[in-house]
């Protein structure tokens, strides 16, 4: 793991080559000052057509330089690289894709790149032929192969009238991704090929058009596995409750639903399908017996709206385990169910996570301790990763996107040890 120094910021050089989505350099250069990096942003001659110099320099704080003959005293084209934490090129063009692939320092972002020994994300932008062009994606295998984090392209509008894959994620998600990876988190492709499933958010019961029985769940952390599964390779499909406003994780479909019975419908219509499925929602396990066609009025209906009477909502986890344990599911899916556990005087919260876990019959279970200002809508987690054989591994408080890499790792080390001959 590549550690932060205290005694200092971080130093990260954004690198932007030239195309349209070099205007999003300038919100993700805003987000890493605003943590208190120190950046130094490095763009090809190209890039300036787009945003100019005074631009990046005023977002930055720090000069600009694009020539490896610019402060040549200095060793310029050496020192920038030698000295960065982290090196985050957004957008990066098939053309500086093809230059770092073979070596080339024909420019300081290039030359940055060669010496550097930090952490390197690059993120593509471009349109979606020459993203699957052969020779594109045979450089990005080669960047991988040395160590280089890759982030799969957003599918959406790109330049013109065009649509697909090649779009620049999110800032947010760009930033997420590379203090990830600048903390260790691993994006190779160890998931490509493989089909991934995962519940996000929070069901709503409706009480009335107006009213409904929920629960504090952001879908954040749902998102975060669906993002790393995606950055790693996998096809994505993610059925989501009720989540705040986040962005879509590469290439993942999303199945909007409401309530709980939604959720468990569009679960088992496509658990079939799933190598492996992630119960990370947060579903109700009661709705109210009867729903109201129109607002219940405090006068009119204050019976019915101080008594509610509440029934069962069908179990989705146990119930997809009890599929598979039948051959129902012929994939034969890694089950990974989630605890959002309380404890109390009697009992702490592990250990209801471990009744769980026998309860449920899944693979492995991610307890988290929740509760106000804990988890539920925060950007961070923290918690117990428990399996069907009695281990319990700690994960430490940790952005959500590294706890999601911590979960995924668990289920394909759970997926390896399944698959050894007994």
């Amino acid at each position: 793991m590549h550690e932060q120094k205290e005694a200092r910021p971080r130093r990260i050089v954004v690198g932007v080559a030239g195309g349209i989505a070099a205007y999003k350099a300038c919100h993700i250069i805003r987000l890493l000052r605003e943590a208190g990096d120190n950046v130094t942003v490095v763009p090809t001659r190209s890039a300036l057509n787009f945003v100019g110099e005074a631009t990046f320099a005023a977002l930055s704080g720090n000069k600009v330089a694009t020539s490896v003959f610019e402060d040549v005293e200095g060793v310029q084209h050496v020192r920038i690289g030698q000295e960065a934490d982290l090196i985050l090129i957004a957008p990066a063009t098939a053309d500086l894709i093809a230059r770092i692939a073979a070596g080339r320092a024909d420019d300081l972002l290039a030359a940055t790149v060669l010496v550097a020994t930090s952490p390197v994300v690059v993120v593509p932008a471009m349109h979606t032929e020459m993203w699957f062009n052969k020779a594109t994606v045979a450089n990005v295998e080669t960047l991988r192969s040395r160590g280089i984090t890759v982030m799969e392209p957003a599918h959406g509008r790109l330049t013109g009238s065009d649509s697909g894959p090649g779009r620049l994620p999110d800032p947010e998600q760009i930033v997420d991704t590379a203090n990830a990876a600048y903390e260790g988190v691993s994006f190779g492709q160890s998931l490509a090929g493989r089909r991934v499933l995962i519940t996000a958010g929070g069901t709503q019961e409706n009480i009335d058009p107006v009213r409904f029985v929920g629960n504090r769940s952001s879908g954040r952390q749902g998102y975060a596995l669906a993002e790393m599964a995606a950055q790693r390779g996998a096809e994505v499909t993610i059925i989501a409750g009720n989540t705040v406003s986040l962005p879509t994780p590469a290439g993942a479909e999303i199945i909007d639903v409401l309530s709980a019975r939604e959720m468990f419908d569009a679960v088992q219509a496509r658990a079939d399908r799933a190598d492996l499925i992630i119960m990370a929602a947060a579903v109700a396990d009661f709705r109210p017996d009867t729903t109201g066609a129109s607002k219940l009025k405090k006068g009119r209906d204050q019976e019915s709206l101080s008594t509610i009477q509440l029934v069962e909502n069908p179990d989705i986890l146990a119930t997809t385990v009890a599929r598979r344990a039948t051959g129902e599911l012929p994939a034969q899916p890694v089950i990974v169910g989630f605890a959002a556990e309380t404890g109390d005087a009697e009992t702490p919260a592990l250990d209801y996570a471990r009744a769980k876990l026998a309860r449920k019959g899944c693979d492995l279970l991610m307890c988290n301790e929740v509760g106000v200002g804990k988890v539920f809508g925060e950007t961070r987690n923290r918690g117990w990763i428990l399996d069907s054989a009695g281990g319990v591994r700690e994960v430490a408080d940790a952005s959500k996107l590294k706890v999601a890499a911590a979960v995924l790792d668990a289920a394909e080390a759970f997926t390896e040890q399944a698959a050894q001959p007994r």
